[in-house]
């Protein structure tokens, strides 16, 4: 049986599905992710372009989907690959755990390393 995950914005007017085994999973702490999630990192992981699918009215910001009408942050997507934040999935929590964790050097004091994920200071080389 193939996994699926789906989510939507806050109002509820873009919906996401992606099916099967994420590539990776991360969470980054750089400023960039900082700045346009409002919190202290960004929770996402890559899927495979062919098993993702949208609906609704997004918009763009160098690369970065969000809905038009709550602003709610979503993807970014290429032909290749879609990286999602998994904060919009409807299930929470997921049983979706991050391998990685990139621009540590960012990450807040209080915050402890994801135990077993590969740690880099900046992105992955």
């Amino acid at each position: 049986m193939t996994t699926r995950y789906s989510g939507k914005c806050l109002c509820g007017q873009v919906q996401i599905s992606v099916r099967g085994a994420p590539r990776r999973i991360g969470i980054c702490h750089c400023t960039d992710c900082r700045q346009e999630s409002g919190s202290a990192f960004t929770f996402f992981a890559v899927w495979p372009a062919e098993g993702f699918t949208h609906s609704g009215e997004t918009a763009e910001f160098q690369g970065r989907r969000f809905c038009s009408r709550c602003g709610a942050r979503l993807f970014s997507a290429d032909e290749q690959e879609a990286e999602i934040k998994l904060g919009i999935l409807s299930n929470a929590p997921t049983p979706l755990t991050p391998t990685y964790e990139l621009w540590v050097k960012r990450r807040e004091h209080w915050l402890s390393p994801v135990e077993g994920a590969e740690q880099h200071e900046e992105d992955r080389r």
